[in-house]
């Protein structure tokens, strides 16, 4: 069922699953009864409505631990993309509570909109539309693999065009070997050093939204994975102070290891403004494809 799981998460909904799955359109709406929210606050049901699709996630991801764990475990975005989350599932009881919560989640939706409720309040602030700026200093961690020691790297703004924004290492000289670039879709077009991915991301990422490419080892440019990916969910995230305007991507496919090839897992967190990279988890049996990255800190410059 594990490899259904990471097959489903790349087909729309109006595809035809095999046998033993079902297609996500397939899995209706269950329940959900106006009555149980009568007394409820708007803030209630929005919170309501975000507790049920962070179920939905575990649910979704109960097969597989790896495949999804990464989504599940980071907690940003307050969109869920529901045919995704339904897509090649059981059809016993998987399907069955999935089909419930979709009923209880479009149940409070059309409550709140009944009663002209307004946006949730982490909605409605919205980032601001220059998150980032000039001097400000961004910390990174990062680790190889879960169990990894943890390496600090910190990067200064240097520049946004229309088109990329450009970082520095804030500890090395004015070096092109210390320059960080990446495009407002996201991908990493150079760094000093480790893993990019030019070509991975698009500009559209929006709930559902499919992508694929490479994710290449500067160090062995000839090591590459093929990886693939679905938009999981949106929405404001706050990062070291600063609100970002988050696109979550599940990753899967694989890479080279000895003569054949490993799978790989993981998820991507990426502000949909500037492209900057908020979040990283990769786990293969590739070493050079097990790793952690993580935006931790931002700091504004001292006037």
């Amino acid at each position: 069922m594990s490899t259904h799981v990471h097959t489903g998460l790349l087909l729309s909904a109006g595809l035809l699953m095999t046998s033993c799955a079902l297609r996500s359109g397939d899995v209706p709406a269950i329940g959900g009864d106006a009555r149980e929210f009568s007394g409820w606050s708007c803030t209630q049901m929005h919170r309501e409505m975000d507790a049920v699709q962070r179920q939905a996630s575990r649910v979704a991801y109960a097969f597989d631990e790896r495949t999804g764990g990464n989504i599940a475990a980071l907690g940003v975005g307050l969109s869920v993309f529901w045919p995704a989350l339904l897509a090649m599932r059981s059809a016993s009881l998987e399907a069955q509570t999935l089909g419930e919560l979709k009923g209880r989640h479009e149940t409070l939706r059309q409550v709140l909109q009944a009663r002209a409720c307004p946006p949730d309040f982490r909605e409605a602030a919205a980032p601001a539309a220059s998150t980032i700026g000039p001097g400000d200093r961004l910390e990174y961690e990062q680790r190889h693999g879960a169990r990894g020691v943890a390496e600090r790297t910190s990067m200064r703004f240097v520049d946004m065009s229309r088109a990329r924004v450009e970082w520095r290492d804030a500890g090395a000289a004015d070096a092109d070997g210390a320059t960080w670039v990446n495009d407002r879709m996201g991908n990493l077009l150079r760094a000093p050093r480790g893993l990019v991915w030019p070509t991975l991301l698009r500009a559209d990422l929006t709930l559902g939204v499919l992508v694929h490419g490479e994710l290449i080892d500067q160090a062995d440019p000839g090591l590459r994975a093929r990886v693939r990916g679905q938009v999981m969910a949106i929405g404001p995230q706050d990062v070291g102070g600063r609100r970002f305007d988050a696109a979550v991507i599940e990753l899967f496919g694989d890479a080279p290891l000895g003569e054949g090839r490993a799978r790989l897992d993981g998820a991507m967190v990426i502000d949909r403004h500037s492209g900057l990279l908020l979040r990283l988890d990769l786990e293969s049996a590739q070493p050079a494809f097990r790793l952690q990255r993580r935006l931790v800190r931002v700091e504004r410059p001292i006037p």
